[in-house]
């Protein structure tokens, strides 16, 4: 019976990995989100029942664990160096002499591929696994964010050939889309924006939580393959496709270039057409082919003499700021937007531009009528930059006091930058707080698309997030593409949302500062959507992690009257206000509070959460005497000593394995 279970996990674990790679790799789905979800359910039930066959491989172990308290530094197999600059073709060509020069006349040959604007990661293999994943940092050594990177679902967990030891290097990246969603729940919260994509993506990449890491939704493509730190495939071109066939996504907009006209055009042709690409490039990277080559070729102190970076000049312009107007997102805040004198940036043509805040347009000095410059360098959403020079009938914008859709009371608490209608029904709020209730993160209603919630605003059906528990199968089926079929499995999704548990709840909500792991915390700390609502700011506080903002942000969402009518109603329809029980494993570790400190020899911090939680046990992040045993590594910290002063068992990774197995 364990040898067919553990086949059946294995047969799931392929299944995944393939249909991973056709989605994320390929961009060639076979099956719809819905199939996959069902794979990916059915094998965390299995691995659930059975944590004996739980591998750090498996598909399921991509997010998982606590946060970490900070980041271990761990030196390159070889230097990550940066790339010396040409900005224009006089310093390129001058680039080409030198190879040229110094390869003694010999035939070479180029390699050209876009210059992704993201951050660097070496990711080492052993055996074909994953065992870890350093950021540059300052070339020399980097930061081990082996935990974060395995969210990334281009990142194999697993190569497709199981090779001796290599390091794959690569960039990881932000895709246009992901950056606007992000920055758009950034402004919801009230958070500063990212300004580009790279920086969304740095910052993404070395947060101590992997589950905001997984949410960020980045991407990784590969661009250099080694063995102990030196490339081992004579031609890099040749190392880019063997790279496609060990399962990594590598940029497939890319030329082989025989000479430096090629290298040229190809260049040309991408400045043109980067606008197309769903990410943002900064330029061309330019290498020479062969590995030999670059080996006599060799390096400067700071970068290789055998490649370069061909960098675009910087997309701007100047325009005139003919008005300021709002826009209000998903949490009430409302976001000044420049409406600009439709001008060509970069190929573009841009009418509009943000303006972040109140304290943004502060800085910049900006009025409408001013002459200002508008860029486009990196970032995704049009900026100004500066004033120009003065409007000569230049006035102020003034942030409204009642917002100007619905005429609900606009507030800029103390300490926040966004200025936020109140009114949760307010109808510019409803469509995105409805895509937001309806994410699979979230509700997980299936088939609660945009075009579909766009209908259901404009025709007046759905209102409020609870009218959507009364939607009717004849108002769906007149809608359009909305067929009787898929129609009824809509209605089903939504039924079944009403059992989602009360953390999903809270954070469909929309409140500001509010998100999974906050809703998680509040749920678990106060039981019930009622004590949350009536508690105080002090007693909010008292939830781990929950500051001032934070509780003042929930105190003040559930003393609205239009939010308390929107609970009642959701109340009505039967959803979830009670944190259910939890269901332990009834593993050998059941109600047992564990805390980790140091480093384990076998076990990350995560892999050890996930053993303790599969065997029926918790973990937490920090010793009180509530604690039953703390697990401690090599240089232990503060928690160790907190143990040794209240008397707390402590444990190493042997003695916590046994206590696994039932010892």
């Amino acid at each position: 019976m364990s040898k067919d279970i553990a086949r059946e996990i294995e047969r799931l674990r392929e299944q995944i990995r393939r249909h991973e790679y056709l989605y994320y790799v390929l961009d060639q789905p076979e099956i719809s989100d819905y199939e996959f979800d069902e794979l990916m359910r059915r094998l965390r039930k299995l691995e659930a029942e059975h944590p004996e066959y739980v591998t750090p491989d498996s598909p399921t172990q991509r997010v998982g664990g606590k946060p970490r308290e900070g980041f271990v530094k761990v030196a390159h197999s070889s230097p990550m160096l940066s790339l010396d600059n040409a900005l224009n073709e006089g310093e390129l060509r001058d680039f080409d002499r030198r190879v040229r020069e110094l390869l003694g006349g010999k035939p070479y040959r180029y390699v050209a591929e876009l210059k992704l604007d993201g951050l660097s990661m070496a990711a080492r293999y052993e055996n074909g696994l994953l065992v870890r994943a350093i950021t540059r940092g300052d070339g020399l050594e980097g930061e081990d964010v082996t935990e974060n990177a395995r969210t990334i679902r281009s990142v194999p967990l697993r190569l497709r050939d199981g090779l001796p030891d290599i390091e794959v290097r690569g960039e990881v990246i932000m895709n246009r889309r992901a950056f606007e969603r992000l920055n758009e729940e950034r402004r919801a919260q009230g958070l500063p924006l990212y300004a580009n994509p790279r920086n969304s993506a740095a910052g993404s990449l070395r947060v101590l939580d992997p589950s905001i890491t997984a949410a960020r939704q980045l991407d990784y493509y590969a661009y250099l393959l080694l063995r102990g730190g030196e490339p081992f495939i004579p031609s890099h071109w040749d190392s880019l496709a063997e790279l496609e066939r060990l399962g990594f996504k590598v940029n497939p907009n890319r030329r082989l270039c025989r000479n430096f006209e090629e290298l040229l055009e190809f260049i040309g042709e991408w400045e043109t057409r980067r606008e197309s690409l769903p990410y943002e490039i900064d330029g061309i990277v330019v290498k020479v082919d062969s590995i030999e080559q670059q080996r006599r070729l060799g390096w400067t102190a700071k970068a290789p003499r055998w490649a370069i970076a061909f960098k675009y000049a910087p997309r701007q312009a100047e325009t005139v700021v003919e008005n300021i107007e709002v826009q209000v997102g998903r949490t009430g805040a409302l976001t000044p937007v420049a409406h600009l004198r439709p001008v060509n940036v970069g190929g573009v043509t841009v009418s509009r531009a943000t303006l972040h805040n109140e304290d943004e347009i502060e800085r910049l000095g900006v009025q409408i009528g001013d002459v200002v410059a508008v860029e486009r360098s990196g970032e995704v959403i049009p900026k100004v930059v500066r004033v120009v020079r003065p409007g000569e009938n230049r006035r102020p914008f003034v942030m409204p006091k009642q917002c100007p859709v619905c005429g609900g009371e606009v507030v800029r608490e103390p300490g926040e930058v966004a200025s936020r209608c109140l009114n949760t029904n307010c109808p510019a709020r409803l469509k995105e707080s409805i895509r937001h209730f309806a994410s699979r993160a979230v509700m997980d209603i299936d088939g609660l698309g945009e075009a579909l919630i766009d209908q259901l605003v404009d025709r007046g059906l759905v209102k409020s997030i609870a009218d959507l528990y009364r939607l009717k199968l004849d108002q769906l089926v007149g809608l359009e593409r909305m067929a009787e079929k898929s129609a009824s499995k809509l209605l089903a999704n939504i039924e079944a949302s009403r059992s989602r548990p009360l953390p999903r709840l809270l954070n469909g909500l929309g409140i500001p500062f509010v998100g999974e792991r906050t809703a998680t915390i509040l749920a678990e700390t106060f039981g019930s959507l009622d004590a949350i609502a009536q508690a105080d700011i002090e007693t909010l506080q008292k939830a781990e992690g929950v500051g001032p903002k934070v509780a003042h942000s929930v105190y003040t969402f559930f003393r609205q009257p239009r939010n308390r009518e929107l609970i009642e109603r959701l109340r009505a329809e039967g959803l979830q206000f009670e944190l259910a029980a939890r269901k332990r494993a009834g593993g050998p570790l059941e109600g047992k509070t564990f805390v980790l400190t140091g480093t384990l020899p076998t076990l990350t911090r995560e892999e050890a959460t996930r053993l303790i939680e599969a065997a029926g046990g918790k973990v937490t992040g920090s010793v009180s005497r509530k604690t039953d045993y703390v697990v401690a590594g090599e240089e232990a910290g503060s928690k160790l000593a907190k143990a040794r002063e209240l008397g707390i068992p402590v444990i190493g990774e042997r003695e916590l394995r046994e206590m696994m197995a039932g010892g």
